[in-house]
């Protein structure tokens, strides 16, 4: 069997830079391969302001932020299109400011679904979305019901990690994260804020992710009656996307992750405490040796350009601070990673150290 069925990561996830001109423009993807994506992730990074999540499922002029509980917003002038290797920007600051370096992450799913849970017994509320089922990747639209319920996540494999969000509501952001503790379905993490596990039985009813159906209690921020709300949801892929946790060494030598491919993007939080952000690196900013930029989810703040926390390595990511934002000793702190190119190809060619 080969290590991964994914060579090329830039088939599915792609990261973007450029820098502002404060005119209507369009954006092309930096890949060998063409990619429209379906989920786009914009951020400023020289000026304070929010992370920007747009999707298809949505629409394109329909924001989300991720630093904050505020509900979907309209735009039509932060993004515009989603191309076939890009996307356009409008003449909003948000993303495209004079002179200001900004940066995107983008996501492939592409095939559409649609789920009348009555009829076809799969889930009790009905959802719409669209999956890649090879990359592992949904986005799943619903209507909330106030009452316990489950969902059709498009996938043919049981979800790792899921993001939801209420759309109508101002609420936070549920993550359920299956190495969230040793109880995950009775737990969630917030991407808005710095706080430590909740443990909540009601959140996830107590229920892990099926291969079919994630599940909901009657929580609002993810189940209020009427609301419509937003979930992207990830199941692992070998050689392409790892969902994973470890433990801090408290060391400036520190702990390494093995991820089975070389990271183009990785997102950790501290699970164990509170006060630490959700950090983001990827390998375009700067992307080499230990010059790798940090961003923040949960904040507004600009790119932190002076620290080195983070090796990105051929097979993995190993920490280079005793820092408690992500190797705090015996600190817990869970991840999502998506991938440069595979330790080992479909053929059985190493990747190249870094």
């Amino acid at each position: 069997m080969a290590y991964t069925t994914i060579d090329n990561p830039e088939l599915f996830f792609q990261t973007v830079l450029w820098t502002g001109s404060g005119s209507a423009r369009s954006i092309t993807l930096p890949g060998s391969e063409d990619m429209q994506p379906d989920w786009v992730w914009g951020k400023n990074r020289g000026n304070d302001d929010n992370d920007y999540l747009l999707d298809s499922i949505r629409g394109v002029a329909q924001r989300i932020t991720t630093n904050n509980t505020q509900p979907e917003g309209t735009s039509s002038t932060l993004l515009t299109a989603f191309n076939s290797d890009g996307f356009s920007l409008g003449t909003s600051a948000g993303l495209n400011a004079s002179g200001v370096t900004a940066v995107a992450w983008c996501w492939k799913a592409g095939t559409a679904f649609s789920n009348d849970a009555s009829a076809t017994s799969i889930g009790t509320i009905d959802s719409t979305g669209t999956v890649n089922d090879t990359a592992g990747f949904s986005i799943v639209a619903y209507t909330g019901t106030g009452s316990a319920g489950t969902v059709k996540h498009g996938l043919s494999t049981t979800p790792s990690m899921i993001l939801v969000k209420s759309r109508t509501g101002t609420y936070g952001w549920g993550m359920y994260h299956h190495k969230n503790t040793s109880a995950p379905a009775t737990d969630y993490l917030s991407i808005n804020n710095t706080d430590a596990t909740v443990d909540d039985s009601v959140f996830w009813n107590d229920t892990a992710p099926t291969s079919s159906v994630f599940s909901l209690g009657g929580t609002d921020a993810i189940n209020k009656s009427t609301n419509t709300h937003i979930a992207y949801c990830f199941a692992e892929k070998k050689g392409y996307s790892k969902f994973g946790s470890y433990i801090g060494n408290g060391s400036a030598d520190g702990t390494f992750v093995h991820t089975g491919f070389k990271p183009a993007w990785v997102m950790i939080k501290q699970s164990s405490g509170s006060g630490t952000s959700w950090n983001i690196w990827d390998n375009k900013r700067l992307g080499y040796n230990t010059k790798n930029y940090q961003l923040e989810a949960n904040t507004i703040v600009v790119e932190n350009t002076s620290l080195e926390r983070l090796l990105i390595t051929s097979n993995g990511f190993k920490c280079l601070t005793d820092n408690a934002q992500i190797n705090g000793s015996g600190n817990t702190y869970i991840y999502m990673a998506f991938a440069e190119s595979p330790f080992v190809n479909s053929n059985g060619v190493p990747n190249n150290a870094r």
